[in-house]
């Protein structure tokens, strides 16, 4: 016969259930709150919950949707301290710093050629493999886009519609006016990590790293003797073929290096001087 006063006093007694807390694991990743979980969740489901308000947009992320309203407002939070440039999210700024001090992190592993950002890179790339299209009706060069060949064809008709407001001097395209003009107003945007000394271009620049990498890239077919430059390889060419473009207007002797003809008409105006 049960006891009816000692079941009550069970079913009354205060039920203790002792709780483990482990993190919740999803697919190899772990997570020690829900919110965290539900977040990661929306990677494998698609979910988009944050949505713009000004365009439709959405997004998986709030942050993702944060940094996309600065598209419709105009803000520009992260400031570069070497030009004036802005950008709306952090990667952006880290990315248009190598502009300023010459790092290419991005090398194609087909011929090593450094790039400062990824999408340049994978343009790049398919230079490799992509067949050229654009084939320019005036020459044999052929180019992988269109817009290469419409800055080529320039080259051909003299047309040079960006134009300098300071000196008139004009260019096939608009990143050539920009890097001209640096010239006038003495800004130096492109600067050297070894030693702090900075160019007006990026040219310049990569030019000067050499210095500090003993880098010479340009190989004479006909000796051993290399350079930092193309056209001092140009220049030196000239020693073998005998070629002698530089011409005295003083005395119609000729040079191959145009280094050596203003060294040689120095001695026409010491002349004068005596």
């Amino acid at each position: 016969m049960y006891n009816l006063n000692l079941i009550k006093q069970e079913i009354e007694a205060p039920l203790e259930v002792k709780i483990e807390e482990h993190p919740i694991e999803f697919n190899a990743t772990t997570y020690n709150n829900f919110s965290g979980l539900i977040t990661h969740q929306r990677t494998h489901l698609g979910d988009m919950p944050f949505k713009c308000n000004q365009c439709d947009k959405v997004f998986k992320y709030k942050k993702d949707l944060v940094i996309h309203l600065r598209i419709h407002t105009g803000e520009k939070p992260f400031q570069c301290n070497l030009c004036d440039k802005a950008f709306a999210n952090k990667p952006n700024l880290v990315t248009h710093h190598r502009t300023h001090n010459g790092d290419k992190p991005f090398n194609c592993d087909q011929c090593g050629k450094p790039f400062a950002e990824k999408k340049y890179l994978v343009v790049h790339q398919k230079s490799h493999t992509r067949e050229k299209l654009f084939r320019c009706t005036q020459c044999d060069k052929a180019f992988t886009t269109k817009q290469s060949l419409q800055y080529h064809h320039r080259l051909h008709n003299g047309e040079r519609p960006f134009q300098c407001t300071q000196c008139y001097k004009a260019f096939v395209c608009k990143p050539h006016l920009i890097s001209h003009q640096r010239k006038h107003t003495g800004e130096k945007l492109f600067q050297c990590n070894q030693c702090n000394k900075s160019f007006a271009q990026k040219g310049y620049l990569v030019v000067h790293q050499r210095s500090h990498t003993r880098e010479k890239p340009f190989q004479c077919t006909q000796c051993d003797k290399a350079f930092v430059q193309k056209p001092h390889l140009i220049s030196h060419h000239r020693t073998h073929t005998g070629d002698k473009t530089f011409k005295c207007n003083q005395c119609d002797k000729v040079f191959a290096e145009k280094r050596n003809l203003v060294g040689h008409q120095s001695s026409h105006t010491r002349e004068y001087l005596v």
